[in-house]
Order: structure tokens, then C-alpha cells, then sequence
């Protein structure tokens, strides 16, 4: 917990690890702003903290322009909190208010929508639909400073009901009108994209090591589906993938990062979307995906001083423990890698995409397809399934408990709840559960103690690895487990005889 004298003290320092944390009103001037402003410190009487710049404008601030705090990384807390303002936060953020109401959100979370409110707004200083209409806003400045669509599409695209309401939020939000807001940034920057797409850039907080998260999807690119080409600077390389979306499909380019690059702060991305409704769901799960809401001082910080741990920590600072886009498309994937090679699992995965996945209207360079989805799969003919006859039951199952939603890996589901009942479905173990939660539920503190690349890891680092050694070490790398199975899972990689349970999906 922290008071507001650090939050101060933070404001002070101008340290950028509390962005996204908490932000800061100032009275004097009616704007609040991110904790790294580069402005002048405002005095401390003249500070109001909020937990969430909803809660800031609610109370009539608008946003800073200088240092932006609509474009912060998210709380860390959002991705990994388990209780409901946590669940309900990763919701919000993948667009369920503006698609289902606040009505469905709470239906999704199993509160009636009273207790909803009252539990955000005690946290948060702001509801379901402020929270929301925060998002709509920072939607609706980077269209129109990133594109020349007109500003009725644009409204429209952000979420807003009427152009009006587009309109009184953008003035309220920042003390602009869309005219305005679109004119503080050149024409130049809105047309460097081709067409259709938007650029972007995906805020992280402290070091970023892109090279690990690239080398681990690159690993496991489905055909069609995904794939790392050559960036568009030399050493820097660029993740593909198609996006299967509420309104339509998409592409998402995002770019590594260069040596030097590792501490700016952000992720170059392109997006390509066949209706551009789902720009902020899209932002949403790439985010979640290369876990750009992490504190990776806090991660470092307690496994850089486990004697175990400490000297990868500091050779490799910043890796982050990889989510996913689609938690469907992962379980399927992690059924299929069951006891065999991540080549082999590709390669699986690669042909019922081919079979059952929708084709892009236009392939973009080595992307043509959607992943198939569960309902597709708990219906295709096991025969396509080229595996022994228990894990094709096992897959079939699990897609069809998906498509009829028996089991749910959204980011508003119960992890303990979903997590029995994958465990109840024929085939689906305790590896594959713990792999669910760590990627698909984003669950920072999840270890694998039978894994082979978990025990391959900790033997090259000559402590045990039996299970019960492995469970034994890891209690000293709470709350942050999860990132410690990728720490060995990095060292194990080094090693060419790993290549069965640790590589799938």
C-alpha cells in the first residue's frame, strides 16, 4: 500500500514506475497528469491523487497535455488481481461495457450491477461507465491524431452513442474539441501508415526484454496464423499475427526492440482492422499478450535476490511472462503440444487452421487465416486430429465446454473456478491448467514443478529438479512464479535435448 506523502514523493522524483499506478489532479491548474510529468512539481497542497484518471475526470480535471496520462500503461494490479475490481478492470479494458452494457458486465462477474458500482467506485473513485468513457476518450484522441477519418466516423468508432456525446467528452476530458485535438499533431504523423491501418505505440513501464518475448512466439507461430519477419530497422524484428475480433478481423504488426531502444518506453505498432470499433479491444490483448501492464522493477527486484535466480535476473532484465490474444486459441494449442515436440505442435496446429480457419479477405504477406474457433473444432471430424485417440477426446471436449461456455477463460472469470473445471474435463491435467492460468488469465504466480524445461532449467543451475525439489525452491519466488518458470524455461532453451511438455503450445 502506498500513502499519498510516496505518491508525492514519486510525483517529486518524476518516476515513471508509478504511471498508470495512481495520477495526480492539480488544483491550481484543473489538469492531472501521469507521475513522470516533465512540468514543474506542483505544491504538495495543491495535489489531489485518484486511482484511475476516471476518477479524475469525474472530478473535473482534464488531461495534461504535455506528458498525456491517457496513454500510461495500466496498473499492474488489473492483469493479475483476482478478486472482482480486478476481474471486472481486465473486462472494461477488452470493451464489455460498450458491447453488452453495464447490465452484462455484471452478469459475466456474477454481482448485480449495484454491488458493481459500489465496489469500483470505492477503489476507484468512478463506475463501470466512467471507467469506460475513459477509455472511449483515449480511443477517440489517438483516431483522430493518427488517422484523417472524419470525425463522425471516428465518434462512432470510439463507442460513443451520438456525436454529441463524442463531443462534450473530448472538450471535458481535454479542454479540446476534436478539431482542436486533431490539429496539435501534424498531418504528416496521420498518414505514415498504408491504408487502413493506424500506428501506434504500446507504453510498458522500466526494461523490456523483446527479444525474449519475440524468440518465444516465434517458436510457436502457426502457419498462416503468425509469424517474425525482419523489422523495419536492421537487428530489429517484427511479430505478426491475425486477430479474430468482437466486429471483424484484424492484423497486428508489432516491432521489438533494438539494444538501445530496451528503456524508451514503448512498442511500435501497426494495426489493420476491418472495422476500427475494435481498435481499443485490439490494443487491449496485444497488451496482455507482450504483458506491457507489468512491474518489472517488482519482478526483478524479488527473484534478482533468490541466490538461485539472481544472476539471470541481471544478465537478462525485463522478461516478461507472455499472455495471450485469444485464451481459446491457446487452449486448443496447449491440448495439441500434450507430450510432444513445439515443432510437432506447430505443425498440428498449422493444419487445422488450414482446415477449419477462416481465410482473410486478402492474405498480408505469410498471413491468411483466423485461427479456427472452439465451436468449429468441437464439431470438425476427429479424424483431421493427427494424435492418439485419448487426447483427440480430450480436445474435442474442451472446445465443445468452450463453445458452450461450461468453461470460461475470459479475463473476468474466477481462476480458481475455471480452473476446476478444466480439470474435470477428460484429458486436461495439472500442467495444462497452471499453463492455462499463467497465459490465458494472466495469473503472475503460477509454477510448474513437473515441467521438463522447469526441471531442465533448475539442473543447469545445479539445484534438484524433482517436482518436489522444484516446489520446494519456488516458495521463495511469490507472488511472481510465473516469471520465474519463464526464467528457467530461458535457460533451458540453451538446452537442444528439451523438447517435450516445456515447449508446448
Amino acid at each position: 500500500m502506498i500513502d499519498d506523502d510516496i505518491r508525492y514523493r514519486a510525483v517529486d522524483s518524476r518516476d515513471a514506475r508509478f504511471d498508470g499506478v495512481f495520477f495526480t489532479a492539480v488544483t491550481s491548474t484543473g489538469i492531472y497528469c501521469r507521475p513522470s510529468c516533465p512540468a514543474v512539481t506542483p505544491k504538495r497542497v495543491n495535489c489531489t491523487f485518484y486511482p484511475s484518471a476516471a476518477a479524475a475526470q469525474g472530478a473535473g480535471f482534464r488531461a495534461c497535455r504535455r506528458c498525456r496520462p491517457d496513454a500510461v500503461p495500466g496498473s499492474p494490479e488489473w492483469n493479475h488481481r483476482a478478486d472482482l475490481v480486478g476481474r471486472a478492470m481486465r473486462l472494461i479494458g477488452d470493451g464489455i461495457v460498450d458491447r453488452e452494457g453495464v447490465a452484462g458486465l455484471a452478469q459475466r462477474l456474477g454481482y448485480s450491477s449495484r454491488q458493481l458500482q459500489r465496489q469500483l467506485t470505492a477503489e476507484l473513485g468512478a463506475g463501470p461507465i466512467a471507467l469506460a468513457r475513459a477509455r472511449r476518450a483515449q480511443t477517440a484522441r489517438l483516431l483522430l491524431q493518427t488517422t484523417e477519418l472524419p470525425v463522425t466516423e471516428i465518434a462512432f468508432a470510439a463507442g460513443f452513442a451520438s456525436v454529441r456525446q463524442f463531443n462534450d467528452t473530448v472538450r471535458e476530458v481535454y479542454d479540446r474539441t476534436p478539431s482542436g485535438l486533431r490539429a496539435e499533431v501534424t498531418a504528416g504523423r496521420r498518414t505514415a501508415t498504408p491504408a487502413g491501418g493506424l500506428t501506434l505505440r504500446l507504453a510498458h513501464r522500466g526494461a523490456l526484454d523483446s527479444d525474449h518475448l519475440i524468440d518465444f512466439l516465434a517458436l510457436r507461430a502457426v502457419p498462416g496464423v503468425e509469424e517474425v519477419v525482419p523489422g523495419p530497422r536492421p537487428g530489429v524484428r517484427t511479430y505478426r499475427r491475425t486477430l479474430a475480433l468482437p466486429y471483424g478481423h484484424g492484423i497486428a504488426e508489432v516491432d521489438g526492440l533494438a539494444p538501445e531502444d530496451r528503456t524508451r518506453g514503448w512498442l511500435d505498432c501497426r494495426l489493420f482492422l476491418a472495422d476500427l470499433r475494435d481498435l481499443p479491444t485490439a490494443v487491449q490483448r496485444l497488451r496482455i499478450l507482450f504483458d506491457l501492464d507489468a512491474d518489472p522493477d517488482a519482478v526483478d527486484g524479488r527473484l534478482g535476490a533468490d541466490p538461485l535466480l539472481g544472476a539471470l535476473v541481471r544478465a537478462r532484465p525485463g522478461l516478461r511472462s507472455p499472455g495471450h490474444v485469444d485464451p481459446h486459441e491457446l487452449a486448443v494449442r496447449a491440448v495439441l503440444g500434450q507430450q510432444v515436440t513445439v515443432g510437432a505442435a506447430r505443425t498440428l496446429a498449422g493444419r487445422l487452421a488450414e482446415k477449419y480457419g477462416a481465410a482473410l479477405p486478402e492474405p498480408s504477406g505469410g498471413l491468411r487465416l483466423l485461427f479456427p474457433t472452439a465451436g468449429a473444432l468441437a464439431v470438425a471430424d476427429p479424424e483431421d486430429f493427427a494424435m492418439p485417440a485419448a487426447r483427440r477426446r480430450a480436445l474435442t471436449g474442451l472446445c465443445a465446454a468452450l463453445a458452450e461456455g461450461v468453461v470460461r477463460l475470459d479475463g473476468g472469470v474466477d481462476r480458481e473456478e475455471a480452473a476446476a473445471r478444466l480439470l474435470a474435463l477428460p484429458g486436461i491435467g495439472p500442467w495444462t491448467v497452471g499453463y492455462l492460468r499463467m497465459r490465458a488469465l494472466a495469473d503472475p504466480d503460477v509454477f510448474l514443478p513437473s515441467d521438463v524445461g522447469v526441471r531442465h532449467g533448475l539442473t543447469r543451475l545445479g539445484a534438484p529438479g524433482d517436482p518436489k525439489s522444484a516446489d520446494r525452491a519456488a516458495q521463495a519466488w511469490a507472488p511472481w512464479r510465473s516469471y520465474a518458470v519463464h526464467r528457467l524455461w530461458a535457460g533451458a532453451a540453451r538446452d537442444t535435448s528439451t523438447g517435450t511438455e516445456n515447449t508446448r503450445a
